[in-house]
């Protein structure tokens, strides 16, 4: 017999509590990275928005960065795991594109802050959609605090992209 688990139902493979975890870590890991390279960056970019609510939206970005880092930091350590020195080569992209983006806008305010938005909203929405699949993984992990941390870092991520959205509609309509 081959070392295979046997599978709940034909055709899906097992996903057992192991599984989940190993992929469950990985991914945290590429978000934390993301996260990471982020909080770099967009203190980098507050000064090139030209609209004020803008501005104060990327700020207060950073700041809810910082707070979703700190959670992601507890939760490696409720679950006794090392934070990896990972890359999420797709997400740290996302924040470069955005970043050149901007600086390729450097003389063109209204440019530069529809493509902030833009990549703001791209960011938000992936950051959204990471959360909750960790999310779901961790009710698997059964670990209440893990789930709620991550509940908190996703409805911070909804909350800075409902303000891009009404940000872009403010600053699309004043224009």
């Amino acid at each position: 017999m081959d070392n295979q688990e046997k599978s709940p139902s034909p055709g899906r493979p097992a996903v057992t509590k192991e599984k989940i975890l190993v992929f469950f870590i990985d991914h945290l890991n590429k978000v934390y990275a993301a996260k990471v390279h982020l909080s770099r960056k967009l203190p980098l970019l507050v000064n090139e928005a030209n609209f004020k609510g803008l501005r104060h939206a990327i700020n207060e970005s950073i700041e809810d960065i910082e707070k979703q880092i700190a959670r992601m930091e507890v939760i490696f350590t409720l679950l006794d795991e090392e934070i990896a020195d990972d890359s999420c080569k797709g997400m740290l992209g996302l924040v470069d594109d955005a970043f050149d983006s901007v600086m390729e806008y450097k003389d063109d305010a209204a440019l530069r802050d529809l493509s902030l938005l833009y990549y703001m909203q791209n960011i938000e929405s992936i950051e959204m959609a990471s959360f909750q699949i960790l999310q779901i993984a961790a009710v698997k992990l059964k670990n209440k605090q893990v789930v709620q941390l991550l509940r908190e870092n996703y409805d911070e991520a909804k909350a800075d992209r409902t303000l891009m959205l009404l940000i872009t509609a403010k600053y699309v309509s004043s224009k």
